[in-house]
């Protein structure tokens, strides 16, 4: 873990705006895995891809960013988290005018893979930045209150954002956004990022580790994507699936004896970091069962244009907040994430059990709103307390490569969610069709959503699970570190530091 002689913190000057960037640069990241989605139908008309090349705009963004995030988060710690926060913001933005420009549809898929490696590099930083520049316990809860929230609502605010963009604009401006906002970022990380002086020779890079850790991810995710589009009967699927078991199987071999490891595995075996990275994952696997087949619902059944779909989930992103506040202002440091993180699994298995009851005659105010809403706030009792333990202690060495397997996890998560969830909603909707013969008009649309419900029943068992999990993992408050303690991120640091320039230490 840690040494036991910290240096002494000192309080950054410009937190609070240090916040406000990395908060927009996260929202970015988080909203650009949504926002495209709405666009896509447009994208196709304007040049002219098929549905089947239509999955490479959303898969080739996964791809990149899921592959690279440890890569990412170690260079963060490696290069300096100002400059590497600056590069990705500017890379992410280029790669985002390259899409918005596109005259072709491999230019668009290269531009989104591009999106996707930069966004790698941005995310974990971004995270790692909020670890290393907030030292006061009270104020850490509020900075990752907001952190988590955003991380927890940018996919519903993609939705809101893309709808708008798309219905009064143009789809280009999906991505041309981007830019706008990361010029925003540019100036306030120029301004109010500080860095922190390099104590000590700079750490290598874990060649052998990157190439392993990276191959065993993009086999994961790929492997999960082409689960969705091609079944899991397919070759292909189970071929890569398996791949990335034994990459990452030798990647952990590799971690135990490499000089300078990319991931020290102390990080991940730690008991409460394990159970906050777990809680991501499970908590991404069931964001993707809200927005998808929320989104669908609304849509097809209650036929919603995408404006109304997304402001739709406005309730549901003001719940989140709410409850990101009150959890890591109040009930965080008062009981603990091993009661919190539960409480609010078992909060989101109750909203997904009650989506189950939705059917063609059901009404967005009766029937949507109250579960949305119950979801928002589990999400605002998971996110902040999860993320913020995930990040807690850790080597402010190590701060970056740490923060990235806290988005590794939900993209992860994620992607699990997008290939088990789509598969079992499909198997039950051609179940229904068959047995419901002839396959009339009504009979779809019933289908439908019985295929969603079948979807949000698996969710509400994920989240089960993971109050089950959390609860068994998470250390009861005294063993360890807590939230409420005075342990900032990094308290018990080496002196070390991932930032190069000479300027005072600001925070640990």
């Amino acid at each position: 873990m840690s040494s036991l002689n910290p240096a002494p913190a000192a309080v950054a000057p410009h937190r609070w705006w240090t916040l406000t960037t990395v908060a927009l640069a996260q929202l970015m990241v988080v909203l650009d895995a949504t926002v495209v989605n709405i666009a896509l139908p447009s994208a196709q008309a304007d040049l002219g891809f098929s549905d089947g090349d239509r999955q490479w705009i959303v898969t080739a963004y996964s791809l990149a960013f899921g592959s690279l995030l440890l890569l990412g988060g170690r260079l963060s710690d490696l290069i300096g988290r100002k400059r590497a926060f600056i590069i990705g913001l500017i890379g992410f933005a280029a790669a985002s005018a390259l899409g918005g420009a596109a005259d072709s549809f491999g230019t668009l898929v290269a531009a989104r893979a591009l999106q996707g490696a930069f966004g790698a590099l941005l995310a974990p930083t971004a995270l790692a930045v909020l670890t290393t520049t907030f030292t006061i316990p009270r104020e850490r809860a509020r900075a990752f209150g907001v952190f988590g929230a955003i991380a927890g609502a940018g996919g519903a605010i993609g939705l809101l954002l893309g709808g708008v963009l798309t219905q009064s604009f143009d789809w280009r401006w999906n991505l041309y956004i981007n830019v706008v906002i990361a010029v925003v970022a540019v100036v306030g990380a120029a301004l109010f990022v500080r860095t922190i002086p390099r104590t000590g020779p700079r750490p290598k890079l874990d060649l052998p580790g990157t190439l392993l850790v990276s191959a065993g991810l993009f086999a994961l995710v790929y492997g999960f994507s082409n689960a969705e589009t091609d079944g899991w009967d397919s070759p292909l699927s189970w071929g890569l699936l398996v791949a990335s078991a034994v990459l990452l199987v030798a990647f952990v071999i590799w971690q135990r004896r490499a000089a300078h490891p990319l991931l020290p595995l102390s990080i991940v075996l730690d008991r409460n970091r394990g159970a906050a990275y777990s809680s991501v994952l499970i908590a991404g696997v069931g964001m993707f069962a809200i927005f998808l087949f929320v989104t669908y619902y609304l849509q097809t059944t209650l036929h919603y244009t995408p404006i109304q779909t997304g402001l739709s989930f406005l309730p549901m992103i003001g719940m989140l907040v709410v409850m990101a506040q009150l959890s890591t202002n109040i009930f965080v440091p008062r009981f603990g994430p091993k009661i919190m993180v539960p409480i609010g699994m078992s909060i989101a298995a109750i909203g997904m059990v009650l989506l189950t009851n939705l059917d063609v005659g059901s009404s967005y105010a009766a029937n949507v709103l109250a579960p949305l809403m119950i979801l928002g706030a589990a999400m605002g009792t998971i996110m902040p307390a999860s993320i913020q333990t995930a990040t807690l202690g850790v080597d402010r060495e190590f701060a970056g490569v740490a923060s990235a397997m806290v988005n590794t996890s939900q993209q992860v998560g994620g992607s699990i969610g997008t290939a088990l969830l789509n598969t079992l909603a499909a198997t039950a909707a051609a179940d229904y069709v068959a047995s419901h013969m002839p396959p009339t008009g009504e009979v779809l649309a019933e289908a439908a959503v019985h295929s969603y419900s079948t979807a949000y029943w698996w969710a509400a068992g994920f989240f089960a699970f993971g109050a089950v999990l959390s609860a068994l993992l998470f250390r009861r408050r005294g063993q360890g570190l807590s939230l409420s303690q005075g342990a900032p991120a990094g308290a018990g640091e080496t002196p070390a530091s991932a930032d190069e320039n000479p300027e005072p230490v600001i925070a640990h």
